[in-house]
């Protein structure tokens, strides 16, 4: 009778456990379902381990700007049969690799060669463009901008094929609606950071009927319920906003208006493109106190666009310091820094990406002046 007892307490608790298990597992799935979470960047050679530093977090978050591959930046990488264009970042490789997660705007679509490579104003890329990013240290890239469309759904989709074998995380633009409903986080050193990305159009070419997930184009009221939800998964919001007028190196009023909406709603960080040409960076208050960091237009990072400023652009970073003590989260930005880069060519050939201060060697002319040039309009709203 003893025996029967004890069997039966045996099955009674493995069901509790069972029971308990699978309610963990659904709870956990409904809670994650809405978020595809990264690990710091596992396609990256970078270090990635992530150490507890006990109640204090930190890490750097760095930016650069476009990615736009005209076609004699493209002609340039064909050698020997096909695409290289890892030799024009090997002068700047360490600056990228030295933030803990870097974000760039993938400006032109990497639909690759089979869907022919194209230039201005109907742009295509090759996908080996993402391969030497990815090698430099870039960790995710935005995609919603005026070009986002320029090869169709066919094109989107073909990119989104690459990113997902690359590993590389993406956001502006996806496969469908499912995956634009899932926010981008990217877990690192204790700290995760929601990635949103919206455009102001694209180009005329209107969105396909009921395919809205092709693209984020600016809608305040679509803006402001993702930038709650990702609030609510993430410790801190970052937003890329493809706006401004192209080759305006100050921000217009309506800029600054958005910039200020999505601030309020919950962003701490926006990183501006579209532009071309580079645009200042501050600091901005939200509604509710936060301290906000606004960078305007990060301007052409690699691109076959020259003088006037278009072939001047840089990295942008910022150090984010998590403090938790009791029950009591805080956030923490500070510590901007920019660092000028130059695109140089010689006769539409040999196109490299330099850290602006040191293009005097290959000939830039004032280059030392020209950087310091930058830096004083780059920092000159920041106290």
């Amino acid at each position: 009778m003893k025996t029967k007892k004890i069997f039966s307490l045996l099955i009674i608790s493995t069901v509790l456990i069972l029971f308990t298990v699978s309610l963990f597992l659904l709870l956990y799935q409904k809670n994650t379902a809405s978020a595809k979470i990264y690990s710091a960047a596992p396609h990256s050679s970078r270090n990635t381990n992530i150490e507890s530093r006990g109640l204090t977090e930190k890490l750097t978050i760095g930016a650069i700007g476009d990615i736009l591959i005209h076609d004699w930046v493209y002609e340039d990488a064909f050698k020997n049969g096909k695409y290289d264009f890892k030799p024009m970042l090997t002068e700047v490789k360490p600056l990228l690799q030295s933030p803990d997660i870097l974000v760039a705007n993938q400006e032109t679509v990497l639909g690759g060669a089979e869907l022919g490579v194209s230039s201005y104003p109907m742009f295509n890329s090759p996908t080996e463009v993402g391969d030497a990013f990815v090698d430099a240290g870039v960790d995710i890239v935005t995609n919603a901008n005026n070009h986002s469309l320029d090869k169709g759904e066919r094109g989107v989709q073909s990119a989104i094929r690459y990113y997902e074998k690359k590993g590389l995380p993406y956001v502006g633009s996806f496969k469908n609606f499912e995956d634009q409903q899932k926010l981008r986080i990217i877990r690192k050193n204790g700290i995760k950071l929601a990635f949103l990305s919206y455009t102001y159009g694209t180009n005329g070419i209107p969105v396909p009927e009921g395919k809205g997930y092709l693209v984020n184009l600016i809608d305040r009221e679509k803006m402001k319920n993702e930038i709650h939800r990702a609030r609510k998964e993430a410790d801190v919001v970052i937003m890329a906003l493809h706006w401004g007028n192209e080759y305006q190196r100050v921000p217009t009023n309506e800029q600054k208006e958005l910039g200020q909406f999505v601030i309020d709603e919950g962003v701490d960080i926006i990183f501006g493109h579209h532009p071309h040409v580079l645009q200042p960076m501050e600091w901005a208050e939200a509604a509710d106190g936060r301290k906000a960091f606004i960078v305007y237009s990060l301007g052409n990072f690699l691109s076959g666009q020259m003088r006037d400023y278009k072939d001047i652009g840089g990295i942008a970073t910022l150090e984010i310091t998590k403090t938790i003590s009791k029950n009591e989260r805080k956030i923490e930005l500070s510590n901007p820094v920019f660092i000028p880069t130059y695109v140089e060519n010689k006769n539409l050939k040999n196109y490299r990406v330099l850290p602006l201060e040191k293009a005097g060697s290959v000939g830039a002319v004032n280059a030392t002046v020209k950087n310091n040039e930058i830096l004083d309009h780059m920092l000159q709203w920041l106290p």
